[in-house]
């Protein structure tokens, strides 16, 4: 209130000047010496008062400006009836300080006069709104300039990126001072060509300390301690941020005996030479190191504290860290969201939740954690609620809680809420990033629509290796395995070098579409290509392609004279071999080395009792059962489940826990007599129960997989594909069923099981019943 009276007082001791537009006729053309010199003095008189009335309104014109009041502003500027340089100039700073560009713009425009200052207070204007081509254009029309003009054009430059730009400018500078010395340095030093700084350092010798402790911070970020060191050693002068900087360079890069000398030594030891410590000591796993030196420190920060606690959250020591984070005087948003973090990372998801129930003020990072949290310990449902609340409490949504909602829709197969994200994200403009891209791609991919990942990938700018390998490994899941092969191929072009994934997943791909000797063609060449050494996953997916293949014997040379012992997987994928081509014999040999290592592994009796039931060894069956049984194996509830209009519908084998459960079983009558007429036959030799054959067909006609899709034809309306997700493999039976049925109806049926995409169209399967 005290400076509006002012500004009242102000206004009022400047009287806004008027012009008398009174008429009269003179009665002398030609006025008397008296009459002349009395009006020169006169005008005099009116030139001076008139001079100061602009200072005075220019005054209020900046005093404005500096409280934003640009409307107040302008109403004094259009109320003088005559206006100096310096009124231009209050107003287009004024405009500029208070984020209104284009007003200045225009006013800049309709100068009548412009002097230096117009012409840098505009051109810093354009640096700041990152207009760098107007801003040099600009700069190229100005009819004079000095070392700011010069420095500003340099500053947008180097600001921005554009290094070469800004050396240029430089190059160009009639006259230079330190400002533009320390303005290219950092330029240099901030886009990592720490050469060129290193270089342009060498050419001058009266550094400043602060260009010699940014010279030494390239060298640190850079991880080159020796060039670092020696830029310390050689400073004339030091302060706490060379001190800091060096200490913190040895600490990060794990050398920390020389960091603790150094802090010993360090004349100045304030709060973040002992927080460098600290995060030093947290970083490399010493923990108790740290909290000796956490313990010691004079004087704590919130940066201390938050540094100390992620140690123990990284660690997994979640009631150390609780116990600090009790005992902190003042928790930051940092503070909860590493505790939350660090609860669900750890499995404890409530503690998570009450943590951020309790927190006083939440931030993006707070959701994005929760969100993450129960994505990962697989409470999908309540992650896309958090999502959804955390838009309905107004918290703007960022990369990290896009990309974890997305996951969670892949997770559950969620294609119509991906979409829904997908239009957010376009809006958003995070779309084409690879960060966002990436999770956008992998969730077309894993919810069975690789149309729709193909545009995704194409809409990546700038594609990583991690675009590239799911791309590839979505094609190679979906059993189009010619496709990804062409994606590999494509890769190679771009200069992106594969990596161990990139070939896991080209090896899976020729895996699922049957193609051997191309898989051992790039199996045998990964080394002499792309020099990367095969490592157990490799062999693995090679047994499985043999295997798959029927070359059993290859399969099994292959695992007798690789470079590793082989491990569960591997046997794993020899047993599914053996299951597929009826070789009992070996069959029996892998799953009993399999129970050696993992006995627990519920998977591989289960394979091992269809092997047997397969055979008609029911016996032998029966004793897989048992020994599950006394050994304490569960086997894993086989269910599944689709996306109807936003909402999850589950089943598992036998339900009659679903609202529309008479209309399912009605329809899987009606359509058992259409599968008969259209020479379907149940493979009841699947059935691992020694029971009658009419019992063995009762139980197949109602697995889960069949009770989805049934419920998938009723309520998906016509022309539209019916996707159904598998927690586990799907049998035989309904893969045969399920092909039958999409002739029936004329329906596109997409079911993605715990191995890969079975698309069902007009009696055939796309894996062309090799999976």
């Amino acid at each position: 209130m005290g400076g509006n009276y002012r500004l009242r007082q102000l206004h009022s001791s400047c009287p806004i000047p008027t012009i008398n537009f009174q008429s009269a006729k003179p009665k002398n053309s030609y006025p008397s010496k008296k009459t002349s010199t009395s009006q020169n003095n006169k005008k005099k008189q009116n030139f001076s008062t008139t001079d100061s009335d602009i200072v005075k309104w220019n005054i209020a014109i900046t005093t404005h400006m500096r409280n934003g009041l640009c409307e107040s502003a302008l109403r004094v500027f259009n109320s003088m009836s005559r206006r100096s340089s310096v009124s231009y100039n209050a107003m287009i700073s004024g405009y500029l300080r208070n984020h209104k560009f284009d007003l200045a713009r225009d006013l800049f425009d309709k100068m009548p006069e412009r002097d230096l200052f117009s012409w840098n207070v505009m051109l810093t204007g354009y640096v700041r709104n990152r207009d760098l081509k107007t801003a040099r254009a600009l700069f190229e029309r100005m009819p004079e300039r000095d070392i700011v003009s010069w420095n500003a054009m340099l500053s947008g430059y180097a600001q921005n990126g554009f290094v070469d730009e800004a050396r240029e400018i430089f190059d160009k500078m009639p006259l230079k001072n330190g400002i533009s010395w320390n303005g290219l340095l950092a330029a240099y030093v901030q886009n990592g060509r720490i050469e060129d700084a290193k270089r342009l350092f060498e050419s001058k010798m009266d550094w400043t300390l602060v260009s010699w402790n940014c010279l030494m911070g390239g060298f640190v970020r850079k991880r080159r301690l020796l060039d670092a060191r020696s830029v310390f050693d050689r400073m004339p002068v030091r302060d706490e941020i060379s001190w800091n900087t060096i200490i913190s360079g040895y600490a990060q890069n794990g050398e920390m005996e020389e960091a603790r000398r150094l802090f010993e030594e360090s004349p100045i030891q304030d709060v973040f030479t002992w927080t460098a410590m600290v995060s030093g000591y947290v970083q490399n796993g010493k923990l108790d190191e740290a909290r000796s030196i956490f313990d010691r420190m004079p004087e704590k920060n919130s940066v201390s504290w938050n540094a100390m606690i992620a140690g123990y959250v990284q660690c997994k020591r979640m009631d150390m860290a609780r116990e600090l984070f009790e005992e902190m005087p003042s928790r930051d948003a940092s503070s909860w969201n590493t505790m939350i973090t660090g609860y669900a990372q750890s499995g404890y998801i409530a503690h998570a939740r009450n943590l951020f129930d309790n927190m006083p003020q939440r931030d993006s990072i707070s959701w994005s954690a929760m969100i993450a949290g129960y994505s990962q310990n697989g409470c999908s449902e309540e992650a896309l609620h958090f999502f959804v609340e955390m838009q309905r409490d107004c918290e703007r949504l960022n990369r990290s809680s896009f990309t974890c909602a997305l996951s969670t829709c892949s997770n559950i197969a969620a294609l119509e809420l991906g979409r829904q994200l997908h239009c957010r994200l376009v809006k958003a403009g995070y779309q084409t990033g690879w960060y966002v891209g990436n999770a956008l791609l992998a969730m077309y991919c894993k919810c069975g629509s690789i149309d729709e990942a193909r545009d995704a990938f194409q809409e990546i700018l700038e594609k990583d290796v991690v675009s590239w390998n799911t791309m590839i490994h979505g094609y190679a899941r979906h059993g189009f395995g010619e496709e990804a092969l062409t994606v590999f191929e494509l890769m190679k072009t771009t200069g992106i070098r594969p990596d161990d994934a990139t070939m896991v997943s080209v090896l899976a791909a020729c895996s699922h579409a049957g193609l051997v000797d191309q898989g051992s063609e790039y199996f045998y060449s990964m080394n002499r290509d792309y020099g990367i050494t095969a490592k157990l996953v490799h062999y693995t997916c090679m047994v499985d392609l043999l295997g798959r293949a029927g070359q059993l014997e290859e399969a099994q040379n292959l695992m007798k004279n690789m470079p590793f012992e082989p491990d569960a997987a591997t046997w794993g994928a020899l047993l599914g071999a053996s299951r597929i081509h009826g070789n009992t014999e070996l069959g029996e040999k892998a799953a009993q080395i399999i129970f050696e290592m993992e006995p627990h592994n519920s998977g591989m009796y289960i394979l091992l009792s269809k092997l047997y039931a397969a055979s008609g060894r029911w016996s032998d069956a029966g004793k897989m059962r048992l020994e599950m049984r006394n050994k304490g194996v569960k086997k894993v509830p086989g269910y599944s489940w689709l996306e109807v209009q936003n909402k999850i519908h589950t089943f598992k084998v036998g339900d009659t826990s679903h609202p529309h459960t008479d209309k399912i079983y009605t329809f899987l009558e009606e359509m058992d007599l259409k599968l008969k007429q259209e020479g379907y036959i149940s493979s009841t030799n699947l059935v691992f129960h020694d029971v009658e054959e009419e019992e063995k067909v009762h139980m197949l006609k109602y697995h889960s997989e069949k009770l989805a899709v049934a419920y998938g034809i009723l309520y998906i309306p016509a022309g539209r594909p019916i996707r159904v997700i598998k927690n586990l493999r799907v049998c035989e039976d309904c893969h045969n069923a399920i092909k039958y049925i999409s002739k029936i109806v004329g329906r596109l049926i997409i079911l993605r099981d715990n191995h890969r995409f079975h698309y069902f169209e007009g009696g055939s399967c796309s894996c062309r019943d090799f999976w």
